[in-house]
């Protein structure tokens, strides 16, 4: 067992390592709140965050701001769950009607590994820190 959650957290660690190499680009990501960017912060991925969900504002009105931001590409990257499944592929739609292109590429690669046991973005840093736990190993503030 402790072979395949080390296999496990090794991929999830690369894919983390390639998001950070995507926002080092400048390409920013789409989440769904501040919590999830918390999250992400903590596993080191820092960057443009857009939020398709946040307090008063309508989802036409974050994807005006995504729009008029000029990104020509953005990383879509919410919840796990039914609902988020729903959202991204909406969003993904609208989106690319906008000519934004949209990168699902690390979204399906997380709901591979981790989707049945993680259904947000928010807690997948937690996620993360438990398998470290359950592998005897130490969790740095931030595991790079």
């Amino acid at each position: 067992m402790s072979d395949s959650l080390e296999r496990r957290l090794d991929e999830i660690e690369q894919l983390l390592n390639n998001l950070v190499l995507e926002t080092q680009r400048g390409i920013p990501i789409i989440v769904e709140g501040l919590s999830d960017a918390k999250s992400l912060n903590k596993l080191r991925v820092k960057g443009n965050f857009f939020f398709a969900k946040t307090q008063g504002k309508s989802f036409e009105s974050a994807l005006g701001e995504i729009e008029s931001s000029g990104k020509d590409e953005v990383i879509l990257l919410l919840d796990f769950d039914k609902r988020g499944r729903e959202m991204t592929f909406n969003l993904k739609n609208r989106l690319e009607n906008r000519r934004i292109k949209v990168n699902l590429i690390f979204w399906k690669k997380f709901l591979g590994l981790i989707g049945r046991d993680v259904k947000d973005v928010e807690g997948l840093a937690t996620y993360i820190q438990t398998l470290y736990t359950k592998l005897g190993k130490y969790f740095p503030d931030q595991i790079y």
